[in-house]
């Protein structure tokens, strides 16, 4: 039964509100995951265009599959930034001074992604078949949250030096981030990133550190996808690395037991927010299968992972307002976006100090969330098993990416830091005895993986 906009009543049927406010939530939307989704090409060296238009054709995949009825934005995830960063990091510009894309590799990082969407899928049909606490046993806390934590140490480094072009700068951005997270009001509190970005860029264009020949020359409309920047265009080149292809997915596709748990603990969220249970109907079967299927599409044309945005579920909450019309125009607003080439110089211009700033809480807020989802699980470190698993997962995927070997070889496969530890840590956690987590059992800990700043 559709309820009607009454006080602070939630609102299911948007279309009572009238065409021209179902469009200014629909811009809210897209306000709220604007700044997150732009800053992993940003940070990756991926299309902003390319990232947007898919951001907007996933989030539409999504809403398909999962029957229309759950209201969820997908935006690119954080998590994946770790395995771009293995497999192509940035390359500085001729003068050091700058960061550029590293198009040779992308397509390659592109790939292991395309494989992690393909993940979603398996665990959706176990889900179907077996039951989601049944799954969750193979992937505890104790292994995803130990996981998360080396994620956002090993992009420790990078954050820093791009804070070096300009401390003042990158300062700016991080005061701005943690004030809004901390003390800001209604949209505010749910847009720091963006917000701290736009403060930080007008200080660093006001002392001279942003170009914008790049904008001036650039085209109003133009087409969000180049081919050879695709995994399409990968294939068609003549040097083919397989090794590399499979290396990169050995690599990538450990990444997605965090973001799969994430998933779930955003349907939670979702569900909670919107009071009905999105985990039994559409089920999670049927949102995985979005999810990941919008991961792949979009890593297959070169635009990062998507994940479910706790951005949008703000809003949600801010709101009262659960159609899911809502989201699917803020989607078609991100597409029309995606063909303005200018608007992503614009993003290209941003001052790497701004960019170095930014990240920094990013990554930082990324280990903090492996942390909290140990702790509100509460994982019981008197046990020798679960001290064993998170010792080797955390020295492994760290030892392993500072080591400077590039990873453990086997023949032309590379494994690197995180993957070796998210195979050592799931194999660890299914031989040793004493497995204890059961999904389901505390809301609090179910919820607690989510990369949202």
């Amino acid at each position: 039964m559709n309820k009607k906009n009454i006080g602070a009543e939630p609102i299911y049927d948007a279309r009572a509100l009238g065409a021209p406010r179902m469009f200014v939530l629909g811009v809210q939307h897209m306000f709220a995951m604007f700044g997150a989704t732009v800053m992993v090409p940003t940070l990756t060296g991926l299309s902003v265009s390319t990232t947007l238009l898919f951001a907007g054709l996933g989030t539409l995949l999504f809403h398909l599959l999962a029957k229309g009825k759950v209201p969820a934005f997908l935006g690119s995830s954080f998590a994946f930034i770790g395995g771009y960063n293995a497999i192509a990091p940035m390359l500085t510009d001729a003068a050091g001074s700058a960061t550029v894309p590293n198009a040779e590799l992308l397509p390659y990082a592109c790939f292991g992604v395309a494989c992690s969407g393909l993940l979603y899928l398996v665990l959706s049909a176990l889900f179907k078949v077996f039951g989601v606490k049944r799954v969750m046993r193979f992937f505890p806390p104790i292994v995803t949250g130990p996981i998360i934590i080396a994620i956002g140490l090993s992009l420790s480094s990078s954050a820093i030096n791009n804070c070096e072009a300009s401390w003042p700068v990158a300062l700016v951005a991080i005061v701005v981030v943690i004030v809004c997270n901390i003390w800001g009001k209604g949209m505010i509190k749910i847009i720091p990133i963006l917000i701290g970005v736009i403060v930080s860029y007008i200080v660093g264009a006001a002392a001279g550190q942003v170009d914008f020949s790049a904008v001036r020359e650039a085209a109003w409309i133009g087409v969000p996808v180049v081919w050879e920047e695709t995994v399409f265009g990968l294939f068609g080149r003549s040097g083919l690395d397989t090794g590399l292809l499979i290396s990169s997915a050995v690599t990538i596709v450990p990444i997605a037991l965090a973001t799969m748990v994430e998933h779930i603990g955003d349907m939670c969220a979702i569900s909670s927010t919107c009071e009905r249970n999105y985990i039994e109907d559409p089920g999670l079967h049927r949102t995985l299968l979005g999810d990941g299927l919008a991961t792949s599409l979009a890593a297959l044309f070169g635009a990062p992972a998507n994940t479910t945005y706790g951005e949008n579920t703000g809003v949600l909450a801010l709101s009262r307002v659960f159609d899911p019309r809502v989201i699917r125009i803020a989607a078609v607003l991100a597409i029309v976006v995606s063909f303005c080439p200018k608007f992503a110089e614009i993003v290209h211009a941003m001052p790497t100090a701004t960019i170095g700033g930014v990240s920094l809480v990013l990554y930082s807020m990324i280990s903090a969330v492996g942390v909290r989802n140990v702790v509100e699980n509460r994982v019981d470190f008197t046990k020798s098993r679960n001290v064993i698993i998170a010792a080797l997962i955390l020295v492994l995927a760290i030892g392993i990416t500072y080591s400077g070997s590039g990873g453990i070889h086997v023949g032309p496969i590379s494994f690197s830091g995180l993957a070796t530890a998210a195979i050592v840590g799931i194999t660890l956690n299914a031989v040793l005895p004493g497995k204890d987590y059961e999904f389901g059992a505390d809301l609090q800990g179910d919820t607690s993986v989510n990369f949202k700043v």
